[in-house]
């Protein structure tokens, strides 16, 4: 089909050879034109961007409105996703606590039914002072720490200092206003304890380290690294089921344990009295367990029984 003359195909196929042609030179000169404006007249260069740039922005702004909504709706339904997951896992979570519930209430009213056919006198109530540690006497020969609390904010000794994690130690000297409290790892700290899996009793005995020892552990004991050791109450120093630390290391007959209290970060402890005034008695005489009888070096032995 024979092209007619003046047609747009006809006019445009020039141009188009033309621009094949020199379209390379063109740009390349076009570059540099536009370099020698920029070094002649920075101010008109300048005065141009700034002009395309408003004119582009709201493109730009219009073109990125639905990037944004599209962006807005994925988060919303990752959001719609984690809530869904989330709620599921509560409701897991709901159901179990509610079968719990169910056991804890059963075996409260069960435990209040045998303290009533025992007679069973319970536990007196507990009350406590929380203090600051103020200073750290910790050395080559002594564990302990002194505290911003004493006999005027109803301090004595005896009272068992703990953490949020476990046992401290116990208060074995007061003043008015300070307190000190003797670790459970000071090489005269002995308290008597129980594997809390097997219920072996046996006694923590510092060392001056940071890792006490268990000792006078029955002949049978089965105790394995992750054993928890908690209080045993027996000698009513401290009452049973107070955390102390666990299991880790067994080394022919030595077993050390890793407390649970971080002693670098021991700020603020708590003295607990449990009621067990009438065990604790002054250093005057030998009472049984005292918390401030004497070793053979003069110092005070804190929770250490005495050999009557």
């Amino acid at each position: 089909m024979a092209r007619r003359p003046g047609s747009f195909i006809s006019v445009a196929q020039p141009v188009r050879s033309f621009w094949s042609r020199f379209a390379f030179a063109l740009l390349l000169a076009g570059a540099f034109t536009l370099m020698l404006l920029g070094k002649a007249d920075v101010l008109l260069v300048e005065r141009f961007r700034t002009g395309v740039a408003d004119v582009v922005a709201p493109v730009l702004e219009v073109l990125s409105r639905p990037a944004a909504s599209v962006a807005d709706t994925v988060a919303a339904m990752r959001r719609l996703r984690d809530l869904r997951v989330e709620n599921e896992r509560l409701r897991v979570d709901n159901g179990r606590l509610e079968r719990w519930q169910h056991v804890a209430r059963r075996l409260e009213a069960e435990n209040k039914a045998l303290r009533a056919l025992n007679n069973f006198v319970s536990e007196p109530g507990t009350s406590f002072v929380t203090a600051r540690v103020i200073a750290d006497a910790g050395g080559a020969f002594v564990r302990s720490a002194m505290i911003s609390a004493g006999a005027d904010q109803g301090v004595r000794r005896g009272l068992a200092a703990v953490t949020g994690e476990g046992l401290v130690g116990g208060v074995v000297d007061v003043g008015q206003r300070h307190a000190r409290v003797l670790l459970i790892t000071d090489l005269n700290s002995q308290i008597p304890v129980v594997v809390e899996r097997t219920r072996d009793p046996a006694v923590l005995a510092g060392d001056n380290t940071r890792l006490p020892r268990l000792v006078y552990l029955p002949q049978n004991a089965q105790v394995l690294a992750g054993d928890r050791i908690v209080t045993s109450g027996h000698g009513g120093v401290f009452p049973p089921g107070l955390p102390i630390g666990v299991v880790t290391s067994i080394v022919e007959s030595t077993i050390k344990i890793t407390p649970y209290v971080d002693w670098n970060r021991l700020e603020y402890v708590r003295l607990v009295d449990y009621g067990l005034g009438g065990v604790v008695k002054p250093s005057s005489g030998t009472p049984p367990f005292s918390l401030m009888g004497q070793d053979r070096a003069g110092r005070g032995s804190a929770l250490k029984p005495d050999p009557q």
